[in-house]
């Protein structure tokens, strides 16, 4: 399989991953952690839609996507990756802040059903931080889920294991104070630094 990971700039695609199946549904469209709470929460149906639209044509888009050049291109991944300082990690009191490094976070790793299984959110978590590297990124975090290899609900899964993040490089560094599907969130990071 050869899947390109690329920045997410096409609504469309990022749509077909993170939209709902009815317009006016309220998913999360992965801005839980990208906008301000009061500004998410206030968000509805359609208006969400729209609000990732305008972060699609930013000048640093909010993630990106992974394409399956054997299945004609088609989009068959998320992972949502940008500084943490534009995101409620910067100000979240359960996930610590190390220092004052420019640090990127990476919090949501997602594949499409049907292409589950065939190790590209391994290449999804690679392709976000080589995107992060080329932005200038010193170092990626991401938090996911210390699962100690027992199963993690699907719904919860976006925001990675222990393992995945092991297996790209990333150490842990930090306990949170968050859980999510009753496991422990961890903080690990992989330095960019040369």
């Amino acid at each position: 399989m050869a899947i390109e990971v690329r920045p997410a700039r096409n609504f469309q695609d990022v749509a077909t991953l993170l939209g709902p199946k009815r317009p006016d549904a309220n998913v999360c469209w992965c801005l839980s952690y990208r906008i301000p709470s009061k500004e998410n929460q206030a968000l509805q149906g359609p208006a969400r839609g729209e609000r990732v639209r305008q972060l699609v044509r930013e000048e640093l888009p909010p993630g990106v996507l992974a394409y399956d050049d054997d299945d004609d291109g088609d989009v068959v991944g998320w992972a949502a990756v940008h500084p943490r300082a534009d995101t409620t990690f910067a100000r979240n009191r359960k996930i610590p802040r190390l220092d004052d490094l420019d640090v990127w976070s990476l919090w949501c790793v997602r594949v499409r059903p049907g292409h589950r299984g065939q190790g590209i959110a391994h290449q999804l978590v690679t392709g976000a931080v080589e995107f992060a590297r080329t932005q200038g990124a010193p170092v990626v975090e991401a938090y996911p889920v210390d699962n100690e290899g027992r199963k993690v609900d699907l719904t919860m899964a976006y925001v990675g294991t222990r393992k995945l993040f092991e297996r790209a490089g990333f150490e842990k560094v930090a306990d949170t104070d968050s859980v999510l599907n009753g496991f422990p969130r961890i903080l690990m990071r992989l330095d960019l630094r040369p």
